[in-house]
C-alpha cells in the first residue's frame, strides 16, 4: 500500500539561503530542520542578481530553470552549458558555484541529496499524453509544472496537482505503475529516491 501526501505551492515555507544572499520555497525534505541533517531536499529558488551559490558540502545537487531566459554556471572554474528552461543539470554541492544569469531574474527548482544515503534519478516529462510508468523507488515525487496534473497508482489513489503543487509516495519497494495525465504543452518533473 502506498502513502500520498499532496504538498500544495501555497503552503511552502520560505527560507533564507545560507550565504544570505536570497530565500527559497523548501517543497520536501526526508528530516532534519534548517539548512543541515536532511538526506534528501527539494526547493524552489529565486534569484533575481548574478552571484554565489551557497555550499552543501556532502551533498550532490541537481539544478533546473523553472522561469526565466536561463543561467550559466561556473563550477569550480568550469563553465557550464547555458542552463535553459526544464535542462536538469547536476554538480556538487561542495563546489565553488558562481551564476549568471542569461536575462532577468529566474526561478530554479533544486534537488539537493546525500549520495552516500540515497541514490537518486530526476527527469522531466511531457504530458503532451498519459504518461505510465513503472518503478521500485519507495520515495517517489511527482512535481507539477503544468496548471493541471492528475495522479494515479495502480492500487486506485489518486490526487489532483496544480501548478507547483508536488505528491511525496512513499510505498514498499516492490513494482508500482503510475499513470500521469495533464494537458496540452505541460511539464511534471519525476524524482525518484532509494535509500542505500
Amino acid at each position: 500500500m502506498s502513502r500520498m501526501q499532496l504538498l500544495r505551492a501555497a503552503d511552502y515555507p520560505r527560507m533564507p539561503w545560507k550565504n544570505g544572499a536570497g530565500s527559497t520555497l523548501e517543497i520536501a525534505r526526508d528530516r532534519g530542520e534548517g539548512l543541515e541533517g536532511f538526506g534528501w531536499r527539494l526547493s524552489i529558488a529565486d534569484i533575481g542578481e548574478s552571484g554565489g551559490f551557497s555550499a552543501f558540502t556532502g551533498y550532490q545537487r541537481i539544478i533546473s530553470v523553472l522561469e526565466g531566459d536561463g543561467m550559466q554556471l561556473q563550477v569550480s572554474g568550469v563553465l557550464s552549458r547555458p542552463l535553459l528552461p526544464f535542462d536538469p543539470f547536476a554538480f556538487g554541492g561542495d563546489s565553488r558555484v558562481e551564476c549568471r544569469l542569461l536575462g532577468g531574474a529566474i526561478r530554479d527548482f533544486n534537488l539537493i541529496y546525500a549520495p552516500q544515503r540515497y541514490a537518486a534519478r530526476l527527469q522531466w516529462l511531457t504530458l503532451e499524453r498519459p504518461q505510465r510508468l513503472f518503478g521500485t523507488a519507495p520515495v517517489v515525487l511527482v512535481f507539477s509544472a503544468a496548471q493541471a496534473l492528475e495522479v494515479r497508482l495502480d492500487d486506485g489513489s489518486a490526487a489532483r496537482l496544480g501548478h507547483y503543487d508536488c505528491l511525496c509516495i512513499e510505498q514498499a519497494a516492490e513494482l508500482t505503475e503510475l499513470q500521469l495525465q495533464g494537458g496540452a504543452g505541460g511539464l511534471c518533473c519525476l524524482i525518484e529516491l532509494t535509500p542505500r
